[in-house]
């Protein structure tokens, strides 16, 4: 890991607001130990009133977490963190205030998450919003864990001073020397494929498109892989950068067939150079991403940077 460090005071604490736009939160304690430890980093933390509500498999039904979603846009919080991913977002976004998050971003508010959170951070693109937001720890997954992965946190915590301006990581043989700049977006496979011929898909060109999921056997992935490949997705970017693909479970039938060979039949179509190993996705050691930043990528060796 490349970070750079800054050494001068450490700021005001920043006030951090959780709520929860998508799934429900099955464990209360969990929330609990995140706000604690978010508190100790020095965030003074708030919980949205409906930020624990329950409905089906839903963090409220979609009014609620509609109404949630504006009211941390109006409160004007530092930071804006989701409490966990999920399912949900989609259901909210013909109806969403784009205008009124936009307006939250420029007032100064960090939006971070992960997972289904990729939903709202491709649409505020799409729907033109400037500024940006960041794919990074969630409060259940993360900082709710057993334990705080430290990279995770201290990225996390230089993201959120506006300190970090570079995350850096080992990739594979074969790109050394590469050089680009582009608009980084991106995000969970699954959630970036499903705004595909909607009008909450951003059609960023000469990009550099970050990939993760979970739960997704190679063969799926792949499908989602070549869907963006056919829909001229992949060749349109200046790089298509891969984070940590988990969860899944073999099958006998695959003989061989791993995420080696959707990576490497993926390469085989696209003119676009395809790295891996972004320490990114349903994991517990995760970098904090400037999601929408013009960015550039540099490899040297086997040794990335990308950097904003």
């Amino acid at each position: 890991m490349k970070f750079h460090e800054h050494a001068h005071a450490a700021p005001a604490p920043h006030t951090l607001v959780l709520f929860s736009p998508s799934g429900v939160v099955a464990h209360r304690a969990v929330a609990r130990r995140a706000m604690a430890r978010l508190r100790q980093h020095g965030f003074q933390v708030s919980l949205d009133e409906d930020a624990l509500a329950r409905h089906q498999r839903f963090a409220g039904d979609d009014d609620t977490r509609l109404a949630a979603l504006h009211r941390v846009a109006d409160a004007g919080s530092d930071v804006a963190m989701a409490l966990r991913g999920g399912y949900g977002l989609t259901r909210l976004l013909d109806r969403l205030d784009y205008r009124r998050i936009g307006r939250s971003i420029e007032r100064g508010t960090r939006w971070v998450g992960h997972s289904d959170f990729t939903t709202l951070q491709l649409a505020l693109l799409a729907h033109g919003v400037e500024g940006v937001t960041y794919a990074g720890p969630m409060a259940c997954f993360d900082f709710g864990a057993d334990m705080v992965d430290e990279v995770t946190q201290d990225c996390f915590l230089e993201a959120m001073r506006g300190e970090l301006e570079a995350v850096g990581f080992r990739t594979e043989a074969g790109f050394d020397g590469l050089e680009v700049k582009g608009r980084l977006w991106g995000g969970n496979l699954c959630m970036v494929n499903a705004l595909l011929g909607t009008p909450h898909w951003p059609r960023v060109k000469g990009g550099i498109l970050f990939l993760e999921d979970v739960n997704e056997h190679p063969y799926r992935i792949e499908r989602d892989l070549l869907q963006l490949h056919q829909a001229g997705v992949l060749d349109a970017q200046k790089a298509i950068v891969l984070g940590r693909f988990t969860d899944f479970k073999p099958s006998p039938l695959d003989r061989g067939y791993t995420l080696k060979s959707v990576v490497a039949h993926v390469r085989s179509l696209t003119r676009t150079p395809v790295l891996t190993g972004l320490p990114f996705g349903h994991v517990a050691t995760k970098v904090t991403l400037p999601v929408g930043a013009k960015v550039q990528l540099v490899v040297q060796g086997r040794d990335a940077l990308i950097a904003w």
